[in-house]
């Protein structure tokens, strides 16, 4: 189905796997602390333990050795490695741990693909405002360097942020994922601009300072579903189906890939629900500086995880106050033709990908034009349910064929 040169991997993260989490000098991420708040995660389950990774990676390298895979994708715990967040205090067995790790898989010939930061930031850093606080971007940039210093002589691929758009929203909207805030309406836009600006800054000290020495490359991790209107020829639902991706992949993937900037359909929506609901300040969206302008183009590849699809109309917001929905001013629903996996919201539709890669392509070529050479990309297809496999693969021979020219 596909080439040779395919590169056909697994992903875990830090805290879904690793545990440990309080082992051999690591500090308290906020997961850990989320987690461990009664009431917080169903059955108050943790990741104290998780898949015991720190203590049996041999056992996961023989699980990637048996699949035959050729690429394998990591992430660090920041909090293991700088357990207060700051480079003045090494953790130095964490650095031996991924050091481990990382000469496994180079030994059994996998490349390995490292993540800086998937959703598990220092305690210590959150209780200094987190990523609501301007000087996060600059503290990420130092334990980025720090990876990179460490150990980019083995590591060729980077990712800076895992899915930033769920971090923001989970995380400071909806308060269902770590840290658990529910600031609606602004803490989400704000978090999200630290996380553009941070990943900027280390994609930049990368390229300036690692770069020729190192040859790798360095991008962020987006997710989108695929999104698509209820009704196709009801210009309300097509409208609506634009706002929708705007929201879900428009507001990290324009500001890195097309413009430099927010997609204006996400602020214009943003502004109008702001004056109608008589907030009259600054724009909750925030404008990038001068300087801030050159997170354009700040990937070397389009790393994209894709989930599931969604049909779309207006409405199912929060009208009568602030918050992302009522600024989307969208409500996505299932087609009853898709099967659904064992999560209620995960419907499986393997088509998606291919409009999902079609439609990312128009958008990224308003900026790099039809030159595949300058944008290469990289297509993670996660968690889909082992029962629908082979259903998936025989679903996937029309958008294999898709990414192979070039989507």
């Amino acid at each position: 189905m596909f080439p040779r040169d395919f590169a056909w991997g697994a992903a875990t993260s830090a805290y879904q796997i690793e545990g440990g989490w309080q082992s051999d000098g690591k500090g308290p991420s906020i997961w850990d602390t989320f987690c461990h708040e009664k009431g917080r995660v169903f059955g108050d389950q943790n990741g104290d333990v998780a898949c015991n990774s720190y203590e049996l990676w041999e056992k996961d390298l023989e699980c990637i050795q048996q699949l035959g895979l050729t690429h394998y994708r990591l992430s660090f715990s920041w909090a293991r490695l700088l357990p207060d967040g700051t480079t003045q205090h090494v953790n130095q067995k964490g650095v031996q741990y991924y050091n481990k790790v990382i000469d496994d898989l180079l030994t059994s010939n996998v490349s390995p693909m490292v993540t800086l930061y998937h959703f598990d930031l220092p305690q210590a850093l959150q209780d200094q405002g987190g990523w609501k606080s301007p000087g996060i971007a600059s503290l990420f940039d130092n334990y980025a360097q720090f990876c990179f210093q460490t150990f980019g002589d083995r590591v060729k691929l980077w990712i800076t942020i895992n899915e930033p758009q769920v971090c923001a929203k989970l995380g400071h909207e909806d308060g269902i994922h770590a840290p658990g805030l529910k600031e609606k309406g602004t803490a989400a836009y704000l978090v999200g601009h630290n996380m553009l600006r941070a990943h900027a800054m280390a994609w930049h000290s990368y390229n300036s300072r690692y770069r020729s020495e190192q040859k790798g490359a360095v991008s962020i991790a987006l997710n989108s579903d695929w999104c698509e209107p209820l009704n196709q020829g009801c210009p309300k639902d097509i409208a609506a189906t634009e706002r929708d991706l705007a929201f879900k992949l428009g507001w990290f993937a324009w500001p890195v890939f097309v413009t430099g900037d927010y997609p204006e359909i996400m602020r214009s929506a943003i502004d109008a629900q702001s004056r109608k609901l008589g907030y009259n300040a600054a724009s909750r969206l925030p404008s990038f500086s001068k300087d801030e302008s050159a997170i354009l183009g700040t990937a070397d590849f389009f790393a994209l995880n894709y989930y599931t699809s969604r049909k779309v109309k207006p409405g199912g917001g929060c009208e009568k106050m602030l918050c992302i929905k009522g600024d989307q001013d969208t409500e996505e629903v299932l087609d009853s033709s898709w099967p659904i996996s064992g999560l209620s919201w995960l419907a499986v539709v393997p088509d998606g990908l291919r409009k999902l890669l079609k439609y990312i392509k128009r958008m990224v070529s308003l900026r790099w034009g039809h030159c595949r050479s300058r944008m290469p990309s990289a297509v993670c297809i996660t968690r889909t349910p082992s029962q629908k496999w082979q259903k998936l693969y025989k679903k996937m021979g029309s958008t294999s064929v898709d990414i192979l020219h070039g989507l």
